[in-house]
């Protein structure tokens, strides 16, 4: 019978463990390993430089998990890629491939669902299912490294903005951030890779801990507890005033700067009120505000706030020396853009 330990769950330590348990000598982990992650195999048959005796055995004792696309979409503009794909136990997550000029970035998944519950995400409107797996996490990378890889392309950037929150599945995000950073296997360097957070302030104070390299990204959406606690449930539990203290912690102790995402919602975040409180929040900070107007999602009944009430609301901000943009919109017509993953199949 068929083992459960899914290869790519595996760290390069682990495979040794496991090989040397055969008796097999440690350097055929390091084979496997290349094959997992820069060779890109799909199958442990097609690791060739392995003894068939031992490829027989990872047959027997393991599996190598490659996601099943169920689903694709392509935004209209071509900028933009879209995959629901099929974990082992059925589940499903969506994943999707930026095109830019210069680089082709990744967004992916941490957790089937999301239990944060921001009014105008369609993830958390959806609810929790389950963490993903580190394996999972990382095929995910690979699975588009693999498509681009055939188009003489790589991946340059990886985004942990996908459906869940990283925090919350915190184990399993830093162990694939370890594995996709490997300097003997994925090798995606450390400052290309960024965790994105609705606010989990003990799991930004515990990040700050690990010495990584890795971009923070915090989801904040209103600088008043009142109107955060309205869109984002998490500022009940992890209010403003905790969550500043560990972002100033972990700015503290990583010397790195923090970006802050801010959708806004037309007559809702976009307010000379919030600009103000936002600008007291940031004065001083090592920051970056990224701005985006609202993605439509089924569940909430908010509007993007218009040209004329963005440009009155980052003058305020210029005024007051915070750095910041305002991003465009992509992936609307195929539901990729931010807020708006959740596991369906094209109608």
């Amino acid at each position: 019978m068929r083992g459960n330990v899914n290869l790519y769950d595996l760290d390069l330590s682990e495979l040794e463990t496991l090989v040397t348990s055969w008796d097999q000598p440690r350097y055929r982990a390091a084979q496997i390993w290349t094959w997992l992650y820069r060779r890109l195999a799909t199958d442990i048959e097609q690791m060739t430089s392995l003894p068939k005796a031992l490829r027989e055995l990872l047959a027997e004792k393991t599996v190598l998990h490659v996601p099943r696309v169920l689903a694709r979409q392509e935004s209209l503009d071509g900028e933009t890629r879209k995959d629901l794909l099929e974990m082992a136990d059925g589940e499903q997550v969506e994943v999707v491939l930026m095109r830019y000029i210069d680089r082709r970035s990744a967004c992916l998944s941490t957790q089937v669902g999301c239990a944060m519950g921001c009014a105008f995400c369609a993830t958390g409107q959806m609810g929790f299912i389950r963490n993903l797996t580190s394996g999972e996490i990382c095929a995910q990378a690979l699975h588009l490294e693999r498509e681009l890889r055939n188009q003489g392309q790589h991946l340059n950037n990886i985004v942990l903005m996908g459906m869940g929150e990283p925090l919350l599945n915190y184990e399993h995000t830093l162990a694939a951030i370890q594995r996709l950073n490997h300097p003997e296997g994925f090798q995606m360097g450390q400052r290309r890779i960024t965790v994105s957070t609705v606010g989990i302030a003990p799991g930004i104070r515990r990040l700050a801990e690990e010495g990584l390299q890795v971009n923070l990204a915090v989801s904040l959406h209103a600088a008043t507890d009142a109107l955060r606690s309205e869109l984002m449930p998490v500022n009940r539990k992890y209010p403003l005033d905790s969550l500043f203290s560990a972002i100033r912690a972990y700015l503290t102790a990583t010397n790195r700067r923090v970006t802050f995402e801010w959708v806004l919602i037309e007559g809702v975040n976009d307010t000379e009120t919030q600009a103000h409180a936002l600008a007291a929040r940031l004065e001083g900070l090592l920051a970056h505000v990224n701005f985006i107007p609202l993605n439509p999602t089924e569940g909430f009944t908010g509007r993007p706030s218009s040209a004329e009430r963005i440009q009155a609301f980052t003058a305020i901000l210029e005024r007051r020396h915070i750095a910041h943009t305002v991003r465009l919109r992509r992936g609307l017509d195929i539901g990729a853009g931010c807020g708006q993953l959740r596991r369906r199949a094209a109608a």
